[in-house]
């Protein structure tokens, strides 16, 4: 960039602001005389989100200034998500609609690029005056004058051309990376579940049917460690339950030959419910008691991070405290993870179950890494969904009388074993894989900033 001059948002483009509206005028789907507008969750990856999450509002409330044109930049100047906030993107070509009050509209005059301007509000140099302009105020908003007075490299229209589509070029490939990495996670996702599927189909390894038949031996089938998990229970049961939930058959594959259907209610002796707490959202210091959220719970991870501070000293209790080896279920939370479940494997905090986590006390025949399987495969995601309850759309909910009756393959316990560790050889190249994936995703992001500096920056002359 070997000649320009610096220049203020306020110099080369019109800031216009969102539409206000009531809620009861909003609508949730388009109707006569109603147009869309966008959000700051509309915002993504540097994008306009045009075809969801919006919300339609009475085109007489919009005026013809706040009505969208190809080259505006929409930014996000107020959010409950401090990430969002000074986030924009470009609406490269025609669309009837407009933006919300928690949003602006950068609409660029000549003489600049629209995309030289929306290139730069990505740029690290813009993300550095923003910050700068946060300090001891909300970060949460940015304010008009925040937004005009960011300054700007302005060359002439020429050179603001050759840097746009160098840009592009630099970009061209790196999104080309992009989806070929998100190609590979994708395909690990499949693998990931077809293992799973395997496994609780009794193809992932040899049964102990065959083998036992190769060897001429007889072995414990499923049916009969069924058996035996009952004996030992009324055994010890002393007037409490005995039974175990019989599964409904109704949609039931047939069994591999020697395993066995039954229903959770087998695999677990008891269920600790955790309790509700008045908790500050900040996580808690060392040596503070802190209580888990329902987002430390995910498809088998355990984030100890995810948790709240504990200020309800009378109610803080030994027995609600998470343990190494604890198998975790998650009884309350989005359709996508009610019902995810994890194996505690390292516990670093003193954190605390909430009444959406539950803790189950499984019985020895039954390994917990096989249960974990069972309920991970899309198998049992569809059982824990049949069975939970609430609404589709936000919280849903699976009791502990539900949670028995999830229905399970049981194999004999030596081929669990072996399925569970022929699992975790498989998912770990996966995790290893999928780590890689990240890395380099991590690391086209970098370079697509690098670019950025580079063009907006000192040395931009180079770009």
């Amino acid at each position: 960039m070997s000649s320009c001059s610096q220049v203020q948002i306020a110099d080369v483009a019109e800031l216009i602001r969102g539409v206000t509206y009531a809620k009861e005028d909003a609508r949730s789907a388009q109707e006569d005389g109603y147009l869309p507008v966008l959000r700051a969750t509309n915002i993504q990856d540097s994008a306009l989100v045009l075809g969801t999450d919006l919300v339609f509002v009475p085109a007489s409330k919009i005026s013809t200034n706040q009505t969208l044109r190809a080259g505006d930049i929409v930014l996000a100047t107020s959010s409950g998500s401090k990430h969002l906030v000074g986030k924009s993107a470009l609406l490269r070509h025609d669309w009837r609609g407009s933006f919300g009050a928690f949003c602006a509209a950068i609409r660029p005059n000549y003489p600049i690029d629209s995309r030289y301007l929306a290139y730069f509000l990505q740029s690290p140099a813009y993300w550095k005056q923003i910050g700068e302009k946060s300090m001891g105020v909300n970060i949460n908003n940015l304010r008009r004058g925040d937004i005009e007075s960011v300054v700007l490299p302005l060359p002439d229209m020429c050179e603001q051309r050759r840097i746009v589509a160098e840009i592009e070029k630099q970009f061209s490939r790196l999104d080309e990376a992009v989806v070929n990495l998100q190609r590979v996670k994708a395909n690990l996702k499949r693998y990931k579940a077809s293992v799973l599927k395997a496994a609780v189909e009794g193809r992932l390894v040899e049964t102990e049917a065959s083998i036992a038949q190769r060897e001429g031996r007889s072995y414990e089938t499923g049916e009969q460690l069924l058996q035996r998990i009952l004996e030992e229970r009324k055994a010890l049961a002393k007037g409490k339950r005995v039974a175990a939930n019989q599964p409904d058959p109704v949609g039931l594959p047939d069994c591999p030959e020697g395993w066995k259907w039954t229903t959770c209610d087998a695999a677990i002796n008891s269920i600790d419910a955790g309790a509700s707490f008045k908790c500050e959202e900040c996580p808690p210091a060392l040596g503070e008691i802190g209580v888990l959220k329902v987002s430390a719970l995910t498809w088998g991870t355990y984030d100890e991070n995810e948790s709240k501070t504990c200020n309800d000293e009378g109610r803080i209790e030994e027995k609600y405290l998470v343990r190494d080896g604890d198998f975790l279920f998650s009884r309350a939370n989005t359709i996508e993870l009610v019902g995810a479940c994890v194996i505690v494997r390292k516990v670093t905090k003193q954190l605390m179950l909430s009444d959406k986590t539950l803790r189950f006390k499984l019985n020895a025949r039954v390994l917990p890494e096989w249960l974990q399987i069972c309920l991970r495969c899309k198998f049992g995601r569809d059982e824990i969904e049949r069975l939970a309850t609430g609404n589709q759309e936000s919280m849903r909910n699976i009791g502990q009388e539900r949670i028995r009756q999830i229905r399970i393959p049981l194999p004999p316990l030596s081929e669990q074993k072996r399925i569970v560790a022929e699992v975790d050889r498989h998912l770990s190249i996966v995790r290893e894989v999928d780590s890689e994936v990240e890395v380099n995703l991590t690391r086209s992001q970098a370079l697509r900033q690098a670019t950025l500096a580079r063009a907006f920056g000192v040395g931009s002359d180079q770009i």
